[in-house]
């Protein structure tokens, strides 16, 4: 036996032992002790093992004990010395929150596998058991970690990030797992919520992780965008919405009322603190003479009572509730002080200097009170208010500013992480849960990243919120190329389809009133007939009304598959598939253009999941020209097919249209796939999730296969009444213009 291993046994007296492994389980525990001690991993290692196996075998079981052993064995070899030294910690942790050994049993068998499968995570894992094991029962922490282990492709550094809750994919997943109501949960209702009430439409966007900690509890805007945390832990699903609306109704009463920002100046951190405080209380009572309901709202959160001791964050609590609440009654000195003057000076809430006078005056006060400030570890109450850092002015140099007085507004320095969102002249494409198109536009090397979409995971049944990232990138021209010599080589058939498209009505149904004969009676017609009849004149016989399609109504997108396979010959030409994707999206476009539908073009393909390529051929408001033929010509084949993703960014263009028919029309010569993905259904079933969601949202889908052997993931993604399969390809010019026709009526 080593010498640690005897130094710890000291520790540990023999009946000690023995009373946690009773029986034969001690000299099973002896053993294990030796041959972690001799197995070379270190005295960390072993000493950690030695000292807490005990508190775990009284906690869970001595065989539960027993079984660490091996764990901390396999992590040593495999994740390095410190994770094998915090599984034993980890591990009290763990039984401490699941006290049934069946529980037990599945975390430790998850750590065994992460420790297999990503060793460069597992310490991280474990780092985070006291907050993962809070808030995940074991069957939800399975399904957390299989996600972390799926979702990023087997790049270690990918992984590692998830697992230490730095990617923000983790902490929504955490979120959905734990059944807490989060930020992204609510997002969709809470922008529309905030320019109901105010008429505002700033951008919102959730608090990075890497934030301080004040920031990420805590609302806040600095002027251009609106912060919110990714959650409100310890609250139900039910009031996390309630809070959440009221931090927006908050914000948007500072963005309405709060017209300049204080300059810091010299004051003291609890002065600033303080005059925060008061600008709160002024701009919510303003929001509330003209919306009296939102007393509702922000009342049911103040909840300090006038009891313990008098800190400065309680006392600032319980002048918070004072300023809110008419019927709170505090006894203390100060805060009786604070509310009689900011009611006092009712009449002059309308100026914000109302809040820099009583701030200041209390401030001062608190200073000869003796009441000690901390502003490292101060946090806004109640939880809806917003860390005011949108209140304050640092000047034109921050770092002449007091340090503790920037403790105050900690949140200013993640600045620079909200700032990578979109041009000032960008606007936000919102289509819910159809779109889920983020705000986030940067420049990448060769295109222009300009959203992120959800990706739906089968297996786990859930989407997976921003996982793909589209990019757009610049159409090629290319002159006196097939599509532009489409009228010389095809005069006849374009002719053709020109008339055959002609006859089409398509349009919302208008309502025809003083018919002859129809499908329902005009009201209004049928009164006045009879009045006519009492006077003693010849009614008009035109009593009835009907529905007729009078005009065109119809956007229509056509989405271009330019992956590599689109690069082979068609059978018995010397033309591309691609060639013929050219021509046919010609021809149907010429047809269009002289109907004068409002008609898109572009074209995908996606080299994994960062990198989604969409080039825009012709948008809806570009007239059709040679440019639009030429970019067609201009169109490379290459990478892969992930049709999902360009979908929702096809459909996200769609639904910014007002026509009566949205139609997208995708041309594809193969399944989904792309080389990140090796499981073939994943992506048919995301790409089927894609469909699904923009029908929701009034888009039509269909699809044209040009491949003989689509029926089967087709059928399955589209439906079988909305996609079609040509076997030769070359058929596809004379098809579309005739299939749009059927799809058009």
């Amino acid at each position: 036996m080593t010498a640690e291993h005897k130094t710890v046994r000291a520790m540990h007296p023999g009946e000690t032992i023995r009373s946690a492994f009773p029986g034969d389980l001690y000299e099973s525990w002896d053993d294990v002790c030796r041959r972690l001690a001799g197995a070379g991993y270190g005295n960390v290692v072993t000493d950690s093992y030695l000292r807490h196996s005990p508190e775990l075998a009284r906690l869970a079981s001595p065989q539960a004990a027993i079984v660490l052993a091996t764990i901390v064995s396999g992590l040593a070899i495999r994740a390095g010395r410190r994770a094998a030294a915090v599984a034993p910690v980890a591990a009290i942790v763990a039984a401490k929150r699941y006290n049934d050994a069946a529980s037990l049993q599945e975390w430790l068998r998850l750590i065994e596998q992460v420790g297999d499968q990503a060793p460069e995570s597992a310490g991280a894992l474990l780092d985070q058991t006291a907050s993962l094991t809070a808030r995940l029962d074991v069957h939800a922490l399975a399904s957390w970690i299989r996600i972390g282990l799926r979702s990023n492709n087997g790049e270690p550094e990918r992984r590692l990030r998830f697992f230490t809750l730095e990617d923000p994919n983790a902490r929504r997943w955490l979120l959905r797992e734990s059944g807490e109501v989060g930020f992204l949960d609510l997002e969709a209702r809470l922008k529309p919520y905030l320019t109901a009430l105010w008429g505002e439409t700033p951008p919102m966007r959730e608090t990075p992780a890497n934030a301080p900690e004040q920031a990420r509890r805590r609302p806040g805007f600095d002027g251009s965008v609106v912060r919110l945390p990714a959650a409100y832990p310890g609250f139900s699903g039910s009031d996390s919405e309630k809070l959440y609306r009221a931090a927006v109704a908050h914000i948007g009463a500072h963005l309405k009322f709060s017209h300049e920002r204080f300059p810091v100046g010299g004051l003291k951190p609890a002065q600033i603190a303080l005059v925060s405080l008061i600008e709160d209380a002024r701009v919510e009572h303003l929001a509330m003479r003209e919306l009296p309901g939102l007393a509702r709202l922000f009342t049911p959160f103040h909840a300090a009572e006038p009891s313990g001791t008098a800190t400065a964050p309680g006392l600032f609590a319980r002048l918070a509730r004072a300023l809110a609440d008419p019927g709170y009654d505090d006894p203390d000195p100060w805060v009786q002080k604070g509310r009689r003057a900011f009611f006092e000076a009712e009449a002059d809430w309308a100026s914000q200097q109302i809040s820099r006078r009583i701030g200041d005056l209390l401030g001062n006060d608190l200073g000869q009170m003796r009441v000690q400030f901390d502003p490292k570890n101060y946090v806004v109450q109640p939880p809806y208010r917003d860390d005011n850092l949108g209140l304050w002015d640092f000047g034109d140099d921050d770092q002449q500013q007091s340090s503790e007085a920037e403790q105050v507004l900690s949140s200013a320095r993640i600045r620079e992480e909200l700032d990578d969102s979109r041009p000032p002249d960008r606007t936000e494409t919102e289509m819910g849960d159809a779109g889920g198109c983020v705000e986030l536009i940067e420049q990448a090397q060769d295109g222009v990243l300009v959203a992120r979409y959800p990706e739906y995971d089968y297996v786990a049944a859930r989407e997976q919120p921003e996982w793909t990232s589209v990019k757009e990138y610049a159409p090629k021209a290319v002159a006196s190329g097939p599509a532009a010599r489409l009228v010389e080589e095809h005069a006849d058939l374009v002719a053709r389809v020109k008339a055959l498209i002609r006859s089409a009505r398509v349009s919302r149904a208008e309502r025809l009133r003083r018919q002859p004969e129809g499908e329902f009676l005009d009201m209004d017609a049928c009164i006045e007939a009879m009045v006519a009849r009492r006077i003693g004149e010849a009614p008009d016989h035109r009593l009835h009304g009907r529905y007729e399609r009078r005009s065109r109504d119809l956007s229509v997108l056509l989405l271009l598959d330019i992956s590599q396979s689109t690069a082979e010959k068609v059978r018995g030409s010397t033309r591309t598939v691609l060639d013929v994707e050219r021509q046919s999206a010609a021809l149907l476009a010429r047809a269009m253009a002289g109907l004068g539908d409002p008609f898109a073009i572009a074209a995908f393909c996606s080299d994994k999941r960062d990198d989604v390529r969409y080039v825009r051929i012709k948008d809806f408001n570009q007239t059709y020209d040679d440019l639009v033929d030429a970019r067609l010509d201009g169109l490379e084949s290459g990478l892969s097919t992930r049709i999902g993703a360009a979908m929702r960014h096809a459909g996200a263009d769609l639904a910014c249209e007002r026509s009566y028919r949205r139609l997208l029309l995708v041309v594809t010569d193969g399944e989904p796939s792309d080389i990140d993905i090796e499981d073939r259904q994943y992506l048919v079933e995301d790409a089927r999730k894609a469909v699904h969601h923009l029908n929701l949202f009034g888009i039509d889908t269909f699809c044209v296969g040009l491949d003989s052997n689509a029926d089967s993931y087709l059928g399955r993604i589209f439906g079988q009444r909305n996609a079609i399969t040509i076997a030769a390809v070359e058929r596809l010019t004379d098809l579309l213009p005739k299939l749009y026709l059927t799809l058009s009526r």
